[in-house]
């Protein structure tokens, strides 16, 4: 029958196959070898995320190890993940691969990966840890009810088959088809409605057209009429713009940019940081020391040159013009679209390499110290399935091994 404990042993299952609900099973059955921990997975696929993070490498975590500082990186649950990081951080998160054969190494922009560079490695210490730990792993076996029966519950699952739990947790992550979300909400909880976050930008302008592939290092880019502003590396690609900026921006800006149905005004600054006025500055001093050379052939903002070109072009200047024979009207086009091109954002795409929403379960009703619900005693959650979303670069799987580790342990105690 659902509710108490079968002989003794704690039943546990763990509703997801993900980051999360693979660390949330792993540490209940490390702590508590008596309990019954089964993981069930919709698909005939685990830790898909984990397999495409990074291109394959997996971007295990961030490399900022003071908690207060790791949760400015994300836009929804920024406050209350400082005292989860306090009990489980990125440091742990090293520690914790560190101790299972995975080294990780940390590159320039704070983004760790296994030294491997094979997410792989992740993927196969995970699995092998959970079978260590005699986690229980079925595969195209979802839950998709649940309900309580005495102290417990009984879970309806995809096969048709309804099974006794004693704790539940829910880790099926944050989109709009997620069976988890639907399960919170019919035990009471309230929802954050999911949309989309780390997107890129459809674009189609004629500055970009045939610039596919040019990156450029240091690019200020901001939503007219919104507060929203980053500055950080923009790849142009085949549909628009992406890069790190664009994927933060995106982040920051989830809801607002939903709002606006992905249609909006975006000014870019493809010098990075500089204004109008100190652009023609610039360009005032570039003519003074180089008046022989070509304006298309030189700048002094480290603009790639295919870019800069293209920019040049559009500003009226012809391709063969020194910078001693460029017009003031020239220059000043040019400081213009260099500082502040105005570009329409008409769409966006998922990034490839991310699928993640913002929304969730109101983190107001669930206990950040054990992941547990304060609207169902002994219904846990950990991952996007919760209103938490980070940038890109590893916070989003730090939040769901940091909320996965937090079940857990909770699951396995009392």
């Amino acid at each position: 029958m659902p509710g108490g404990t079968m002989g003794g042993r704690r039943r546990v299952l763990v509703a997801g196959g993900g980051a999360a609900g693979y660390f949330a099973a792993i540490t209940c059955a490390e702590r508590d070898p008596a309990a019954e921990v089964t993981l069930h997975e919709a698909t005939a696929h685990t830790l898909a995320k984990v397999r495409i993070s990074g291109g394959g490498r997996c971007n295990v975590t961030h490399a900022c190890f003071e908690p207060e500082r790791m949760a400015k990186g994300y836009p929804r649950g920024s406050r209350e993940l400082i005292g989860p990081f306090h009990r489980f951080g990125p440091a742990d998160t090293v520690a914790w691969f560190g101790d299972r054969g995975v080294e990780l190494k940390t590159e320039g922009d704070g983004r760790m990966f296994p030294v491997t560079d094979d997410s792989s490695t992740v993927v196969d210490c995970l699995v092998g840890a959970a079978g260590k730990a005699g986690v229980r792993l079925l595969k195209g076996s979802a839950l998709r009810a649940l309900a309580r029966e005495g102290s417990g519950f009984s879970a309806t699952l995809s096969t048709g088959e309804a099974v006794a739990a004693d704790r539940v947790l829910l880790a099926t992550g944050g989109g709009k088809g997620s069976a988890g979300l639907a399960i919170a909400a019919s035990l009471g909880h309230t929802i954050a409605p999911p949309v989309p976050s780390l997107f890129t930008f459809h674009v189609d302008d004629p500055l970009l057209r045939g610039l596919e592939g040019v990156s450029a290092p240091s690019v200020g880019v901001s939503a007219a009429g919104t507060r929203l502003c980053e500055v950080g590396a923009v790849l142009v690609t085949h549909w628009g713009l992406s890069g790190p900026a664009v994927l933060r921006l995106s982040a920051w800006g989830a809801r607002e940019l939903h709002a606006l149905d992905y249609r909006f005004p975006l000014s870019v600054n493809w010098t990075g940081s500089c204004s109008q006025e100190e652009v023609r500055g610039a360009l005032a001093a570039e003519r003074g020391a180089h008046p022989k050379k070509r304006v298309s052939n030189s700048n002094p903002f480290g603009i790639p040159a295919r870019l800069w070109e293209r920019l040049v072009a559009a500003a009226g200047i012809a391709a063969d013009t020194t910078w001693a024979n460029a017009s003031k009207d020239g220059l000043r086009s040019l400081a213009l679209r260099s500082a502040a091109s105005e570009l329409a954002v008409t769409g966006k795409s998922m990034n490839k390499e991310e699928f993640v929403t913002c929304g969730g379960v109101s983190l107001a009703e669930v206990d950040m110290a054990t992941m547990e619900s304060r609207v169902c005693p002994g219904l846990y959650l950990a991952g996007e399935v919760l209103d938490i979303d980070g940038i890109t670069g590893g916070f989003n799987f730090q939040a769901a091994w940091t909320t996965g580790w937090q079940a857990g342990v909770a699951m396995a105690a009392g």
